[in-house]
């Protein structure tokens, strides 16, 4: 959530810095603010409560503020209501314009109550609600015992507990910003004379491709086209810049009224490029995540970790890898699996050697996540590794905090992924999994080579098959705006079909705020139909030619009681159209991958239902794109 920009350089920051946050609008903000020191060494704040614009205005474009170091902060509140007193960036001291310390963060300082009571025996006054003032009020007890910056942040991440990313200016050091992390992301783009700050990769894009990521517990000095890192003990590490692949127009809208409907007609190329680093020779090829066949060979189960829609992608997976690899599977939300003791996997209950808890030495956890940050994954994937499992990270961000603590990465080739709601970076991870699969089939000996050339030629199609879903996405605007008043949708499906539901009605949901849920077909008798009335939207999946009737006499029951029918099947299966009141066909392909098709008409669903209904698409309400705080 939130974001940070930085800059030290040669031209004036405040525009720089503006620019910058437009770009991390997508991850979600109530408030925001900038500040810049001018060359008098004086420190000028400007807040604002909600949209960006309005702090760009009453800047007029930061034309307002000389200088040329600054921060800047797009805030989601948590502790303290939005406001322009609650805003970032903070400072040490309210009644002066050469404050000593000027600050921003990202995350939630945990014990921020307990440290608050310290200062204010200190004789600190506090003017805001937040945590943040707190942790800018603690560097600066600090820095006045010590007068070094670097002290001042070692001492105060020993006793904050909780998640941050920081950024601080300080009075008697004008021409540097320094910052520190713990589980919060942030990177440092250089050129040769200048230098920016960054919660993500969009914010600087355009400025410059070389970047350091900051690691956890890592503290750094920027200044003008220098960086110097430090560990929490102080002392000095070397890092290598790493380049950034991604076409900086790629962060753009290109024409298109929305980022989600651009990232939608994104998906072929994004599952190309993915399968184009999995595949060699018509056969699946993981020698690029490290992952040895050797290892594939004596994995006695699997789990999988994940939030959201990876965590939809993770329950296709268990679908995938059970019945192609015959591999036992457990599919966990990261944010309970890091509060739970699990006992062993039901693959381990026979073994003489199971531990008493989690996962075999030995085992395979895989990690799901697109921005590699998401808080709750990398504490599952922390505890994965605390109890011994190998580590797979399937990320779509290079150096990222999970790709870089994960034992072996597979990186998805999406590019950069800006609407709140997730479509291309999905679609690559499920295609990713698909690939996963087949390959742990085959070095299994579950498949042959013959069968899995067969299968990743059927892969190979996708991409042109969503081109083709594409075409007809009028079908579903135009549906969409027939059903602009639908309160209430249910999505159903069986198998495969029901890991898709999942993924559609969480689009529906979190972008045209329509309240969806999504059932395996045979639940729905079991409670949930009794919530069904005259018009209710249900939209039923059945691409799985072994539970398709099941799931035709489920609609039946549902259309019995008044619902209103849409059906995504497979093309040939006209007698869907004898039950459902509307109808989209996707191109037939191996039944195990049609997910990667079904799941388009239902994106184009929550987006035209979005847009009908005149919401900001791109931005919903309550939402941010890398929720890194629990």
């Amino acid at each position: 959530m939130c974001g940070i920009t930085g800059y030290v350089g040669h031209e004036e920051a405040a525009p720089i810095l503006l620019d910058g946050l437009s770009k991390l609008e997508y991850r979600g903000y109530d408030s925001a603010g900038i500040a810049v020191r001018d060359n008098d060494g004086k420190v000028r704040v400007v807040k604002a409560k909600g949209r960006l614009k309005i702090l760009s205005e009453k800047t007029d474009g930061g034309t307002t503020l000389p200088g040329h170091i600054g921060i800047g902060h797009t805030r989601w509140a948590t502790h303290g209501e939005p406001s322009e007193a609650n805003a970032h960036p903070h400072i040490s001291d309210e009644s002066s314009d050469s404050s000593a310390v000027v600050g921003v963060h990202n995350g939630i300082i945990e014990n921020y109550h307990e440290l608050k009571e310290k200062l204010i025996a200190k004789g600190y006054k506090f003017y805001s609600d937040t945590d943040t003032e707190v942790a800018v009020k603690l560097v600066d007890s600090y820095y006045r015992e010590s007068g070094s910056p670097l002290e001042a942040l070692e001492k105060s991440m020993v006793v904050i507990r909780g998640s941050y990313a920081l950024a601080f200016m300080f009075k008697d050091y004008p021409d540097e910003i320094w910052t520190a992390r713990k589980d919060s992301p942030m990177i440092i783009g250089v050129t040769n004379d200048e230098s920016f700050i960054a919660s993500d990769v969009p914010a600087i894009l355009k400025r410059t491709r070389t970047v350091y990521y900051v690691d956890n517990l890592e503290i750094c000095r920027v200044r003008a086209g220098d960086v110097k890192f430090y560990n929490i003990e102080g002392e000095s590490r070397p890092k290598e810049a790493v380049s950034i692949s991604w076409d900086a127009q790629a962060a753009e809208k290109d024409g298109y009224e929305h980022f989600m409907i651009k990232e939608i007609h994104e998906q072929p190329k994004a599952v190309y490029d993915t399968l184009s680093t999995l595949l060699k020779d018509g056969l699946t090829d993981l020698s690029s995540t490290g992952l040895e066949d050797s290892l594939i060979r004596n994995f006695r189960g699997v789990t999988i970790a994940a939030c959201g829609s990876a965590w939809h992608v993770g329950i296709e997976a268990q679908y995938l890898l059970e019945g192609l690899a015959r591999i036992p599977v457990r599919v966990e939300l990261a944010s309970e699996y890091r509060y739970r003791d699990p006992l062993p996997g039901f693959w381990e209950m026979n073994s003489d050697t199971a531990p008493a808890a989690g996962p075999v030495a030995g085992d395979l956890v895989i990690i799901i996540s697109q921005s590699g940050e998401t808080a709750d994954s990398l504490a599952a994937l922390r505890e994965a590794k605390k109890r011994g499992a190998h580590t797979l990270a399937i990320v779509n961000v290079l150096g990222s905090s999970i790709a870089r603590e994960a034992e072996f990465v597979l990186y998805t080739h999406a590019g950069p992924e800006i609407a709140v709601a997730t479509t291309k970076a999905y679609s690559a991870q499920l295609v990713a999994i698909d690939a996963l699969a087949l390959h742990f089939a085959r070095v299994r000996g579950v498949i042959t080579e013959d069968k899995e050339r067969q299968m990743t030629a059927e892969l190979m199609t996708i991409p042109d098959k969503i081109r083709t879903l594409l075409e007809e996405k009028d079908r579903i605007q135009w549906f969409a705006s027939k059903k602009i008043n639908t309160r209430d949708a249910f999505f159903i499906g069986r198998g495969l079909d029901y890991a898709v539901c999942l993924e559609g009605s969480l689009k529906m949901k979190e972008v045209s705020y329509v309240h969806s849920e999504a059932y395996a077909s045979g639940e729905l008798k079991h409670g949930t139909i009794s919530l069904l009335e005259q018009g209710t939207l249900v939209v039923s999946v059945l691409t799985q030619n072994r539970v398709l009737e099941k799931t035709l006499s489920n609609m039946v029951e549902c259309k019995s009681r008044g619902a209103y029918l849409m059906a995504v099947t497979t093309h040939g299966h006209f007698e869907v159209e004898d039950i459902a009141d509307f109808t989209v066909y996707i191109p037939k392909i191996d039944e195990h991958f049609a997910g990667s098709l079904a799941i388009i008409p239902l994106q184009l669903l929550g987006y035209y239902t979005s847009v009908a209904r005149g919401i900001d698409v791109d931005k919903p309400r309550n939402l941010a794109k890398s929720v890194t705080v629990e």
